[in-house]
């Protein structure tokens, strides 16, 4: 059974920072120099995680919140990529079996990774994977389902970024997140928010699938009219679901549209100052802050994820 959607409380988040304490970092946040006249622009690189990617944080949540029983069963998520590692990861960590319902498009590099880590990979259309994640259940696999998004558990445990952010620029005035999903703004939103009213959420998407942005403008959850596929494949789905639209509402105070070029620039720029590679998802929420819709700062924009194949990085950003 499905369960309610609830708010994340502040103790659970707090409760999700001793519990994957011994498996994901506290990530650095580095001052982004763009000269005077810039904004204050500060990176959370979540792209120096040990799957290069925030979602080892809500994984590992997850993962050690289930029972014995649940654990005995197994574990599965579905993924374009990142997800699946974060699972995978803390799957072998507690030497259970995990299988990823995998996106087919998702780059080589992501599933050759997932794989390492042990995980089986069953392939399917970006279509299939979202009825499955609304479904919560996929034919054929009856371990343990772990939403990439939609679980209170691995919700809290990106609320861990957010305590981290309060306790590292304590007069930050703006947060940027990417929203694929929404796990992400939701965790970190919902610790921040609790800890510092007065802080700005902001979330970003591109420009080719920009499904909050779209139902903010039509007063509710909807699907994206005119999706499409991108070198930006960890973030923009194809729709907003009823469950993180109740989740997201409370705490986001608006969403920041960009275009591929933003992204490819803002990738190449945390490439070029702070020697650090960001896929395309894990730029977008820089991209968003250089637009100057979010105001002077100081802004901290999350480096999300850094998976994507070094051939493709070097493509994007010539």
């Amino acid at each position: 059974m499905i369960s309610p959607v609830r708010p994340i409380s502040l103790g659970d988040v707090e409760e999700a920072r001793a519990r994957i304490s011994g498996t994901v970092l506290r990530t650095p946040l580095v001052r982004l120099e763009l000269g005077s006249g810039a904004p204050e622009i500060w990176l959370k690189l979540e792209n120096l995680q040990p799957t290069n990617a925030y979602k080892i944080r809500g994984a590992t949540n997850a993962v050690a919140a289930l029972s014995d029983e649940e654990r005995a069963r197994g574990v599965w998520t579905i993924s374009a990529g990142n997800a699946g590692q974060g699972v995978a990861y803390a799957a072998r960590a507690a030497g259970i079996p995990c299988s990823v319902v995998a996106i087919e498009t998702a780059p080589q590099t992501k599933l050759d990774r997932m794989r390492a880590l042990g995980a089986t990979i069953v392939p399917v259309s970006y279509a299939e994977a979202w009825k499955a994640a609304e479904a919560h259940a996929f034919p054929g696999l009856d371990g343990t389902f772990i939403h990439p998004f939609d679980n209170h558990d691995f919700i809290a445990g990106h609320g861990t970024m957010g305590l981290e952010i309060i306790e590292d620029a304590p007069d930050v005035k703006t947060v940027i997140a990417a929203i694929g999903g929404g796990g992400l703004i939701t965790g970190v939103g919902s610790a921040v928010k609790a800890l510092r009213p007065d802080v700005r959420v902001f979330g970003a998407e591109p420009e080719t699938a920009a499904p909050y942005a779209y139902s903010l403008r039509e007063g509710g959850p909807r699907k994206f009219p005119d999706w499409q596929t991108s070198f930006v494949d960890g973030a923009g789905g194809q729709s907003v679901t009823e469950r993180m639209w109740q989740r997201m509402q409370p705490i986001v105070d608006g969403t920041i549209t960009v275009t591929l070029d933003q992204t490819r620039e803002a990738m190449k720029l945390i490439a070029e100052k702070s020697r650090a590679i960001a896929e395309g998802a894990g730029a977008l929420a820089l991209a968003a802050a250089l637009t100057g819709e979010a105001g002077d700062g100081p802004i901290v924009c999350i480096v999300s994820g850094g998976n994507i194949d070094l051939a493709k990085f070097a493509e994007l950003v010539a």
